[in-house]
């Protein structure tokens, strides 16, 4: 027995040591082989309207997804509010969410090392962490779906709005693509088709990404980068200035600084090379509101932030027609 424990700690280890890897792959919008193999596909819809100039070259592109959330008990927020309310000045200088996804990756890896080096505890850790995340993942599955009215229909609420004051009082020298996309809740689905369909005829040097994700919370903020595993910063920098420029401007609160442990649709046209910004939003505990959990209604969001979002995005595209020079 004890000899054939030791045959197997090798395969044990390679095994481990893949699917820790193929988490990271999917979690962090990799090549997604793992998912290509298993995956059975399901369709998904994007919603594409066009607005502003239509004959111009430049274009902003306004990104939310319409798809609800599932919940599930990994989703209750009450521990980060505990610590908000005790520690709110350590609370205060962290700008960066909880790398969430690293307690999914630790068991197995645990469990890959433990077994490469003949390590029982290690092993053992490992095992006991990939059945809790096992269990949680099941939670998750046969949980409702919220009603997703921050996130992310806040968003698209803003879509229909932005497209009603350029209609109103027309864009000159800028197209806007409003752009809702599908199945982002499940990594994003939606934007690899709007990238397969679109990219190809957005100019890299002329266009623009203004990712909207849950704009409901009472504060609004300008994401700076994300990454479930590796943090990545969104490309070109001088965007995400030019919209806090706007919004400063437009007499919009937007706070800067803060970057996002989980991942949003603005990955896919950031590392495609265009210049990429995200809009969200939180409450007093750096937490998006209901986030992920059945009160997540129309009568708990923040109309206040909802609206600031909408000013920032027509004063965005607004700053984008008027500047005429700006690009790399």
């Amino acid at each position: 027995m004890a000899g054939l424990a030791r045959a197997l700690r090798r395969p044990a280890a390679v095994i481990a040591g893949l699917v820790t890897a193929a988490i990271a792959d999917d979690v962090s919008n990799g090549p997604r082989l793992a998912r290509r193999l298993s995956a059975k596909r399901k369709p998904t819809w994007n919603v594409v309207a066009r607005c502003g100039d239509l004959g111009a070259e430049r274009t902003l592109v306004v990104l939310a997804h319409h798809d609800a959330a599932p919940t599930g008990r990994i989703f209750d927020d009450r521990a980060q509010v505990w610590f908000g309310q005790r520690f709110p000045g350590i609370l205060e200088r962290i700008d960066t969410s909880l790398p969430l996804w690293w307690a999914l990756l630790a068991p197995p890896a645990a469990v890959s090392v433990g077994a490469a080096r003949g390590k029982r505890g290690l092993l053992s850790a490992g095992t006991a962490g990939s059945v809790i995340a096992a269990a949680i993942f099941a939670d998750i599955a046969r949980s409702p779906i919220v009603p997703g009215a921050n996130d992310n229909l806040s968003a698209v609420a803003v879509l229909v709005a932005l497209a009603e004051r350029l209609r109103a009082n027309p864009l000159r020298g800028l197209r806007v693509l409003l752009v809702s996309c599908g199945a982002e809740e499940v990594i994003q689905g939606g934007i690899y088709g709007f990238a397969a369909r679109h990219f190809s005829a957005l100019d890299r040097e002329r266009t623009w990404f203004l990712n909207l994700e849950t704009v409901g919370s009472p504060a609004l903020v300008l994401l700076e980068g994300e990454g479930p595993v590796v943090m990545e910063d969104y490309h070109d920098r001088s965007f995400r200035d030019l919209v806090a420029r706007a919004a400063d401007d437009a007499g919009a609160s937007l706070r800067r600084g803060m970057r996002a442990r989980a991942s949003t649709d603005a990955v896919i046209p950031s590392r495609a090379s265009y210049p990429t910004a995200t809009l969200a939003s939180m409450d007093r505990y750096k937490t998006l509101s209901n986030y992920h959990q059945m009160t997540d209604t129309p009568e708990n969001l923040d109309y206040t932030t909802v609206r600031q979002a909408l000013v920032v995005a027509e004063a965005t595209a607004r700053e984008l027609a008027a500047n005429q020079w700006m690009g790399r």
